[in-house]
């Protein structure tokens, strides 16, 4: 019988990949749908959007992108590699400290350390962006936003990946740029997709 990859399909180890990301616990706060992928970046390519909801309002926003080349990249020292941004409003009192995109990038790498994600050749960005509104726009005040954009290749034993580790970092991220305090212990993040905002189920 002819495999989907002899077929023109895209590769099994990139089907069972995108599963993995499909079926992955997030927390309750945050609800997922997949979303076009970039084509030109690597052969084969799947998104998923995340927002976090908290009383019906987006109060934190990102994405989370999955890029395979069966032949490999050097760059990304690997045949997989994440990409993923995240973007939340703060305290505008917050933007001013010169710690805060490092602070930024270490709630990325200990969430991947909390959720046992491993990976390599880890890079990224934190910007920070404050609005001040003037004339027409004066009553709108000052406003702050903190972005979020980083990238890793996943690395795991015999040719598991368990992405699942890596979106549940991602969730716990944008929960973290959203303001929102960890999970109470007994609390299990759940399947979350849109049309249906799940919540988390205790033990």
């Amino acid at each position: 019988m002819a495999t989907r990859q002899e077929l023109g399909g895209p590769p099994v180890e990139f089907v069972r990949a995108v599963q993995q990301l499909r079926d992955a616990p997030v927390r309750p706060e945050v609800v997922c749908e997949q979303m076009p992928a970039p084509s030109r970046i690597a052969p084969h390519a799947y998104a998923m959007s995340g927002d976090v909801v908290i009383s019906g309002e987006d109060v934190g926003t990102g994405r989370i992108v999955l890029l395979h080349d069966p032949d490999g990249n050097d760059a990304w020292q690997g045949t997989f590699r994440l990409v993923t941004f995240a973007r939340a409003d703060v305290e505008v009192e917050m933007v001013t400290d010169p710690m805060l995109p490092e602070v930024g990038w270490s709630w990325l790498t200990d969430a991947l350390t909390g959720h046992d994600a491993r990976h390599i050749a880890a890079s990224g960005s934190v910007t920070t962006v404050r609005s001040e509104g003037f004339g027409g726009m004066r009553e709108d005040g000052s406003t702050a936003q903190l972005e979020i954009r980083a990238s890793w290749t996943p690395v795991g034993d015999a040719g598991s990946l368990d992405l699942g580790r890596h979106v549940g970092a991602w969730s716990d991220l944008l929960c973290e740029i959203s303001g929102l305090p960890p999970l109470a212990a007994g609390v299990v993040a759940m399947p979350n997709r849109r049309g249906g905002l799940a919540r988390g189920q205790h033990r």
